[in-house]
Parts: structure tokens; C-alpha cells; sequence
């Protein structure tokens, strides 16, 4: 049995398969994503969106989905499924399905009477292009198969409505049609790799209910277009493979090139493998730059998520040029920003005070991760220069005080990872010293000082820069009850919020805490932060603990924040309670890494969602597959590895 299997009894059950997500990628910023059971229950769903830079920096739905019709002795059995107004299931195509299984790429078996229908589906890479193979497994005479597209040709934030501006033409092509629903967007190639009718009977399909905005509290009902269908006969044994692209494409190369994709699949046979996998689909390549995109299916490539990830990502896989292809594109961004150039890129949130110091961090995994004397040679001059723009306080929201610590000013805009707002103002105004960025300032002045100690005079100006951080560091957050404040600023309250950020100088290799701190920290955090999904982002004994996040968008945003558990946070505090407990931390860590082994088969299968509830039963919520998610189990295994192996 398959690693990812789900049964008859799984997948007809709508209230638990609704709520299993698959996505698709291929690696240049499109992506198909929908439910286990073909149900979109989100605007973002689709079988072919893809970005159109012609038009805008989103992504657009072309093709919503494709429904099946199994025609025997003449009666149709219609394999779709789709929610309208109202909450009614029609035509409940789910009811064939018998079995659902995902090693290479997602594999349906439908059963319609004495007939047995394969659906295998994979993107391919580097192209906008969507492939679904069907097999007749089993049929005692031939069948016909009706392939009936759903059509939207919009942006994923917004709904298409029937109106008269669609335009209803189409072009026969070989083995399909080429169609286009409004002036502007790319043509969509709709082919087979067998001869077969398409018939044209257009009609829009009004009222398709998308159940996960009801829940945020948006709109959430759309009119799609099908055009008509098309129809081929199957005998048993056959294979026929459905092209949705915005090229035309060689129909009898169709098989071929889904064999040749389907054989560089890795097999999502085990934990690890599914996160390899699940990394391999953040990796966005445009016009010859290379990106880590924050997740899906909304997030773009931002500068923090980027530095964040790209280590688990790429050096934990044991895949030094992806993390070097993503660092020369993040290079010219950072130039950019350092130079007050625009780069061009598509990099976003560059300006963000602590995203220098976490590309530091990441310079420093690969020196962890390839050597020391690489990175010094690769990035040396780069860190240097980042640590003379942050010292000469050329940064616009980041100065260096005598003390030596960093102030940055949260008051009126969110600067941190902790982003939300409501009412144009940050839900957590984190401002003045802020923890984890003065913990980063910490590790990189240390690190940077040691890797640059040829620079005789610029390694000593950072080293002792160093050492007076060291005490005003905890001065300024170490309190009374053993934990750290999460920030401090002169004139403000005091905060006592217990939260997650503390964690992060018990976690860097260079560290101003002593080896007590560090424990405190670390048994605090097990005890008021601690999830088998991630670490809370606000203790329950703090004020405004606020662990679902559900409801309208400003709810949301609320509790974004105020106790949701976080995933790669907890990648973080595995780090740090492994470097205080060493080999008696491992079976810890072991166990707490079972939680997310869980989340292969629950919500976006085989990956990592954005967040958690933070509490029983710590339900999966928002995107629906993480970068830093993802990149900080990877990272946590690496580092289990190495502690096993030495």
C-alpha cells in the first residue's frame, strides 16, 4: 500500500475529504491545486493557474477544472463534483471513486459497473501545462469517455460572473480546440492524444459555491463557462493523456512526455520524501532568476521567507546549486535595496528590518552546511557589506544605538514576521529592541567577525561590537521570571507576553545567553508554547490569547498572531533544545516530529499548511503549503542526522 492511500470510505465521506488539498507545481510560478475528491472549495483552486505578467503580478485560473463522463451501453455516469448555492453536491461523481493513492503523482481509480477508470495527473515542469492520463483499467466492452471543461479566465482574488463580453469562439487544433474568453490572457490549448469530437454546447454553469471563503468571510460564489465536451472512445487497456496549455502542443509526443515527467517524480513513500517533494515546489524560476515563493496558493517570493527557507529548502536536500541559483537572484536584490536602485525582481519586502540580518543566517548554514571556507569565498564580500550597511546605520528603519543593540520603529507598520494589521495598524506593535533581531544582530556580528578575520581591522570593529551587545542584550530583555521580553521600548509599557521570538537566541550558534538562560528560555517555551504542531505565537497565560484562527478576514487578523502555532518556529526550538540536550534530546525531537508526519494525509497532502490552531485539535488553517514550514522540518532532520551519525 502506498505511503499516501485514502479508501472508498475516505474519499466519499465529503466532510473529510473536502478538507485534504492537493497542489501541483511546475517550478515557474503555475500550479493546479484542489481537493482529494476534484471539489475546488476555494477561488484559488484550479487545474491550470498560472501567472500572466502581460496583465498583472497575480495569478489567473484559465481552466477550473475538467469533469469525466464514463458513457456505457448509453447511459452517462459523470465523474465531477461541484458545490452550488445552497450547499448541494452535483453530479456527486465521488461516489465512483474507490480508492485514491499518491507516490509519483496523484492517482484516482473510479468504478462504474464493471469498469475500472485511472486518472493520474502531473504539471510539467517549466511549463504552463496541466497533463491528466486515463487508463480504462477494466471495461468489458469499449466505453466512451466525456471530458467536459470548466472555464473562468480570471484572477485568483476575484470570481467571473456570466456576461456577454465572454467570448464563446474556438479553433480547432490537432486532437482539441484553442479558445479565449476575453481580450488580454494567453489562448488555451485544450488536447488529446487520440483523435476524438469535441461538441460545442456552450453554457455557463451558474452559482459553483466555494465553501473555505465562506468560512474567511468573502465572497464565495462564481459562474464558470464550459464550452462543450469532448468525446473519444476507450478500449480496455488503453491510455489517453488530456493536454491544458496556453501552447499548442505535438498531441503524439502527449504519452512520451508524460512517461519522461512522471519517471523524474521523487515517490512520496515516506516523510522525508514528501518533504523533499513539497520543497521542490517552492522553487520558482523566471526568465532566468530563481525565487523561493512563501507558499501557496497566494504568497509571493518575500525577502524574510526566502532566507528563512532556503536553507532546509536546498543545503538539507543536499542541493548546494538551487541554494546558490536563489542566492545570486537574492544578491541583486540586495544590492538594489542597499544602493536605493530598483532591482526589477520579484522580491518583495526587501526593506523589512531584520530581513539583512536573517540573509546572514542563511550564509551561515551554508558555511554550516558546505564549509566555511565556500562561503567565504562566495558570499564574504557580500556579508561584508551588509554589516557595514547595518553599522553605518544606512539602513531606513534599523539604527544602531551606543549601547549596541538595534532599534527599529514598529509603531506604525509591522516589521517583523509578525505582520498583521487591522485598520492600517499592526495587531502586534513590536517597536524599539526587538528580540530576535537583536539576537540576529548578535550571531551575525560574531559570525561574520570569525569568517572575516583576514579584514584585521573591520573583524575587530564587529567583535567588539559583539562583546557590548553581549551585556546590553540581556540587560535590556532578560526579566525577572527567567524568559525574555519580546521587545522594550523607553517610554513604552512594559509587555510581559510570553512569545516564541525568545527562542530564537537560545537556537543561533552564537548566542549572549549562558547556558542557564538558555534552559529557562527553552523549559518555558516547552511548557506554555509548545504544540505537536509548532510553538504558539502567545502564551495561553497571556493577555489577548486568542488560538483559532477562523472567521471574517478581521477576526483573522486578530489571532493571526495571538497563539496560532507555527511550524517552523518549532524548527527553531528543536535546534535549540538539541544543542542543550545533545544525543538525550534526540528521542524528543524524534517523537515531537510525529505531528507533522500526521500532516501528510490531513490537509494539503504530503506538505506543511501555514499555521495551526493553537489548540486541540490544533486544525490546519490558512495557505495551504508553507516555505518556512516545510524548510524547518527538513532542517531539524538534517540536524537530528548529523547528532545520530557522529
Amino acid at each position: 500500500m502506498s505511503y499516501i492511500h485514502f479508501d472508498k470510505t475516505l474519499m466519499t465521506n465529503l466532510e473529510e475529504s473536502l478538507q485534504k488539498e492537493i497542489l501541483r507545481t511546475n517550478s515557474s510560478g503555475a500550479y493546479h491545486c484542489t481537493t482529494i475528491v476534484n471539489c475546488n472549495t476555494r477561488k484559488y483552486h484550479g487545474l491550470l493557474v498560472i501567472p500572466i505578467p502581460e496583465l498583472d503580478d497575480e495569478n489567473h485560473v484559465l481552466l477550473s477544472s475538467l469533469d469525466e463522463t464514463v458513457v456505457q451501453h448509453g447511459a452517462p455516469f459523470n465523474l465531477g463534483l461541484h458545490r452550488y448555492q445552497g450547499g448541494i453536491y452535483s453530479p456527486n461523481g465521488h461516489k465512483y471513486i474507490r480508492d485514491y493513492s499518491w507516490e509519483r503523482v496523484p492517482t484516482t481509480l473510479y468504478r462504474v459497473g464493471g469498469v475500472i477508470l485511472k486518472k493520474e495527473k502531473l504539471f510539467v515542469h517549466f511549463e504552463n501545462r496541466i497533463l491528466i492520463r486515463y487508463t480504462l483499467v477494466e471495461a468489458q466492452t469499449p466505453i466512451k469517455l466525456r471530458l467536459q471543461p470548466f472555464l473562468a479566465f480570471r484572477n485568483v482574488h476575484q470570481f467571473t460572473h456570466e456576461n456577454p463580453q465572454a467570448s464563446r469562439e474556438y479553433r480547432q487544433v490537432e486532437n482539441g480546440i484553442e479558445t479565449c474568453m476575453y481580450a488580454g490572457y494567453p489562448h488555451l490549448y485544450m488536447q488529446l492524444s487520440k483523435k476524438n469530437n469535441f461538441v460545442f454546447q456552450p453554457d455557463w454553469y451558474r452559482n459553483l459555491e466555494y465553501a473555505k471563503e465562506r468560512e474567511r468571510g468573502y465572497d464565495f460564489t462564481e459562474d464558470l463557462y464550459v464550452p462543450g465536451y469532448f468525446e473519444l472512445e476507450m478500449h480496455r487497456g488503453e491510455t489517453v493523456v488530456f493536454s491544458g496549455g496556453i501552447t499548442e502542443t505535438n498531441t503524439s509526443t502527449l504519452e512520451k512526455v508524460f512517461e519522461q515527467e512522471y519517471d523524474e517524480r521523487i515517490p512520496r513513500n515516506s516523510f522525508h520524501n514528501c518533504l523533499i517533494c513539497s520543497a521542490h515546489q517552492f522553487l520558482n524560476k523566471q526568465g532566468g532568476e530563481h525565487y523561493i515563493l512563501a507558499g501557496y496558493p497566494w504568497f509571493k517570493c518575500r525577502a524574510r521567507d526566502m532566507f528563512i527557507a532556503l536553507p532546509g529548502l536546498t543545503l538539507a536536500t543536499d542541493e548546494r546549486h538551487t541554494f546558490e541559483a536563489v542566492m545570486a537572484t537574492a544578491r541583486k536584490a540586495i544590492s538594489a535595496f542597499m544602493n536605493e536602485k530598483p532591482s526589477g525582481l520579484e522580491v518583495f519586502e526587501m526593506q523589512h528590518p531584520d530581513v539583512l540580518l536573517w540573509c546572514v543566517w542563511c550564509l551561515q548554514q551554508y558555511a554550516n552546511m558546505v564549509g566555511t571556507e565556500a562561503c567565504k569565498e562566495n558570499y564574504g564580500d557580500l556579508l561584508a557589506e551588509i554589516m557595514r550597511f547595518i553599522s553605518q546605520n544606512r539602513h531606513p528603519n534599523l539604527f544602531l544605538h551606543q549601547n549596541g543593540l538595534l532599534f527599529t520603529n514598529g509603531k506604525e507598520r509591522a516589521v517583523t514576521w509578525m505582520n498583521s494589521f487591522v485598520a492600517g495598524r499592526p495587531v502586534v506593535p513590536r517597536s524599539g529592541y526587538v528580540v530576535e533581531i537583536n539576537a540576529l544582530w548578535y550571531n551575525a556580528l560574531c559570525f561574520t567577525a570569525k569568517l572575516l578575520a583576514d579584514d584585521t581591522a573591520f573583524a575587530k570593529q564587529l567583535a567588539q561590537t559583539a562583546q557590548a551587545v553581549k551585556q546590553a542584550f540581556v540587560d535590556t530583555f532578560m526579566n525577572e521570571h527567567g524568559y525574555l521580553f519580546d521587545y522594550v521600548e523607553e517610554g513604552t509599557p512594559t509587555d510581559w507576553s510570553v512569545r516564541p521570538n525568545m527562542i530564537f537566541a537560545c537556537a543561533f550558534d552564537y548566542s549572549p545567553l549562558d547556558i542557564v538562560q538558555k534552559k529557562n528560555i527553552v523549559q518555558i517555551a516547552t511548557r506554555e508554547l509548545l504544540t505537536p504542531k509548532g510553538l504558539r505565537s502567545l502564551s495561553p497565560k497571556s493577555n489577548g490569547y486568542n488560538p483559532i484562527y477562523a472567521g471574517s478576514s478581521t477576526q483573522r487578523d486578530y489571532a493571526y498572531h495571538q497563539g496560532t502555532a507555527w511550524p517552523w518556529l518549532a524548527g527553531f526550538y528543536f535546534e535549540a533544545y538539541l544543542k542543550l540536550y545533545k544525543l538525550g534530546g534526540v528521542g524528543f525531537v524524534e517523537r515531537q516530529l510525529i505531528g507533522y508526519e500526521d500532516e501528510m494525509t490531513q490537509s494539503c497532502i504530503g506538505s506543511i499548511p501555514e499555521l495551526f490552531d493553537g489548540n486541540p485539535p490544533f486544525l490546519g488553517r490558512g495557505a495551504v503549503s508553507l516555505a518556512m514550514n516545510v524548510a524547518e522540518i527538513l532542517r531539524t532532520n538534517y540536524i537530528l542526522n548529523k547528532f545520530t551519525n557522529e
